[in-house]
């Protein structure tokens, strides 16, 4: 009988896929009726020659994170993820809507949700610090850094040890800066991997799955910098926003949609201020952004 070995998947080499078994890696290919596999998955593998395997098995996910692919599908970011880190800046100008959008995900796919605010040696607006200061209010740890200046990077390796971990954001906000000052090998890892599996140079796009020097890992995906409100309900996007969740169960009708409907608790909450007005506006937003059935 061939012997199964389990292994990580740490990137997607051009047709290939490159698994970690006991510190080694093995470029596989997947058996044809077995599902996308995606980084940070957990997968059996049979050996098939030197360095070469074949995905047998994909074991059972905790949590995946999708962006959406054509038509109505999706696709596979990366699976197994602990935690997701929204990185954003005063510089290119705050998208709350897009924070908020990640958020919502992060709320309905069993991941926790950090904030890190990049940059923060450039001063912030007065709007800026309110928003900041409301998402505190919601028990989102703020983490203030400055990958430039090398501040307040120690507070954020702690929170990375021991979780499997991505940063999002939008473009320019400096993830691959924060990226590096947390794997400074992080290239030569890279060119390791390629010239292992006899690849080549990686792909840009590609989600690859580091080691962190302390402990930890985080999955560095340049491409999932949106990942859409891809297969959410307008239930589900209600109950990602975290301040709804205790108002929901109190709307007169089980299929309230929070916008007009009678008896809306969550409306209630935000006429009386226990909501914050400017987050629902963006959820109504958010709402109007969601694919049509």
């Amino acid at each position: 009988m061939t012997e199964l070995h389990i292994g990580l998947v740490i990137s997607h080499l051009g047709k290939g896929i490159a698994v970690e078994v006991d510190n080694k890696v093995i470029l596989c290919q997947t058996r044809r009726k077995l599902e996308t596999v995606a980084t940070g998955d957990k997968v059996k593998i049979t050996i098939v020659a030197k360095d070469q395997g074949r995905i047998e098995e994909l074991l059972p996910r905790h949590s995946l994170l999708e962006r959406p692919n054509k038509g109505k599908r999706t696709r596979p970011v990366a699976a197994n993820i602990d935690q997701i880190f929204v990185v954003f800046a005063t510089e290119p100008y705050c998208d709350f809507l897009l924070i908020d959008q990640y958020l919502a995900i992060c709320e309905n796919r069993n991941i926790d949700a950090l904030l890190i605010y990049n940059k923060a040696d450039l001063a912030a607006s007065e709007d800026i610090e309110q928003q900041l200061a409301t998402y505190s209010a919601l028990d989102y740890p703020l983490f203030r850094v400055s990958a430039i200046e090398n501040d307040g990077i120690d507070k954020l390796q702690q929170a990375l040890s021991h979780k499997i971990s991505i940063f999002t954001g939008q473009s320019g906000v400096g993830k691959s800066s924060l990226t590096n000052a947390l794997i400074p090998d992080k290239e030569l890892k890279t060119n390791t991997v390629s010239a292992i599996t006899k690849h080549g140079r990686h792909t840009t796009t590609a989600a690859t799955l580091y080691h962190l020097p302390e402990s930890g890992d985080l999955i560095d995906s340049p491409g999932v910098a949106i990942f859409g409100l891809a297969g959410l309900s307008e239930q589900q996007l209600a109950y990602g926003y975290r301040e709804f969740q205790p108002f929901i169960d109190h709307c007169k009708f089980n299929d309230c949609r929070h916008v007009k409907d009678k008896g809306c608790a969550v409306r209630l909450a935000v006429e009386e201020g226990t909501i914050s007005k400017v987050r629902y506006q963006r959820f109504l937003k958010l709402r109007e952004k969601m694919p049509t059935n």
